[in-house]
């Protein structure tokens, strides 16, 4: 891939973020999401590039959504490439006006982010100090441990992340039976994954199952962070399983980041839509907004946050 692709695509983010912010604490989930949808495949539509959405919210007569097969780019000669993209990650969390939404996508050559099946995947992630230290066949008290050992801690101060929901509550129990301490999440799983890698979130690990499009794309980030990502699918009835098994995927399968995200690169963007750990929200000033963002590359290694102004009368070219 280009590497003028990395400001490229954060572009993307940065206009869904801005667009989809307006909507902060109105109670319109569905508003907020398509004001970020609209805004990403317009300026998707600017990027010399020819990309196939591998990873979104459906199929081409569920539109507005960026769907599955959709083609986006100027598609004038520009590379190939797949396009994992999630026009904003908490939608609920942008409705209620809580912390943590995000504008994300992911890209890499193509053919080599995994075409995920719209259903829920257990996911284990970790950031770099623990990659290759873990393994979702394992118990979460010896997950706990090895992430404890490779980052020279306790496991008392080790600090899990998954989303507060009734079918982790196994997790939990092991969890706290271990020692650990837990951050619950009420959306937006790969704000999760992402914080492991970073140490100002205070995150060591995520477990728990969440969506399968939103794990490649977690996969992706920690690709391009030098952490970790395993996951398999979770199918919850025999129509989910004939998907699999027509897809050709084996539901036993673990799923390591090198099968979710092939190759030796990939490109990952995210802005914030309200505030997080790791990324401020969208912040309106009268004439022009504040944007905060991520962008990183998996071939280079370079990770770099962008603070964005933004006239809001010449928009929206961004």
């Amino acid at each position: 891939m280009e590497r003028s692709l990395s400001m490229e695509v954060v572009r993307v983010t940065e206009a869904a973020a801005i667009e989809s912010a307006k909507w902060m604490g109105r109670g319109d989930k569905i508003s907020a999401d398509d004001a970020a949808t609209t805004a990403m495949r317009t300026m998707f539509d600017t990027i010399p590039m020819h990309g196939t959405v591998v990873i979104g919210e459906g199929e081409m007569d569920e539109a507005p959504m960026l769907y599955i097969g959709e083609e986006l780019g100027l598609r004038n000669g520009g590379p190939a490439v797949d396009i994992a993209v999630d026009p904003l990650e908490g939608t609920n969390i942008v409705a209620k006006g809580s912390n943590g939404a995000l504008t994300v996508l992911a890209i890499a050559d193509k053919g080599n982010l995994l075409n995920a099946p719209d259903m829920y995947m257990e996911k284990i992630a970790v950031g770099p100090e623990a990659a290759g230290k873990v393994n979702i066949n394992a118990s979460v008290t010896e997950n706990l441990q090895a992430v404890a050992a490779a980052k020279n801690k306790a496991v008392s101060d080790v600090v899990a992340t998954l989303l507060d929901r009734p079918r982790h509550e196994k997790i939990v129990e092991e969890i706290r039976a271990a020692g650990a301490q837990i951050k619950f999440i009420q959306d937006g799983d790969v704000n999760a994954a992402i914080n492991t890698a970073f140490d100002q979130t205070g995150v060591d690990i995520m477990f728990g199952i969440g969506g399968a499009p939103e794990g490649v794309i977690s996969a992706a980030a920690l690709k391009c962070l030098g952490g970790d990502f395993q996951g398999r699918l979770v199918p919850e009835d025999d129509e989910q399983l004939a998907r699999c098994e027509k897809m050709g995927i084996d539901v036993n399968q673990v799923f390591q980041l090198n099968d979710l995200v092939k190759g030796d690169d990939a490109i990952f963007a995210a802005t914030g839509v309200t505030d997080g750990e790791l990324l401020k929200g969208v912040q309106y000033k009268g004439s022009y907004c504040l944007t905060h963002s991520v962008v990183m590359r998996a071939k280079s290694g370079t990770v770099r946050f962008i603070e964005g102004r933004h006239s809001l009368d010449k928009k929206p070219t961004y």
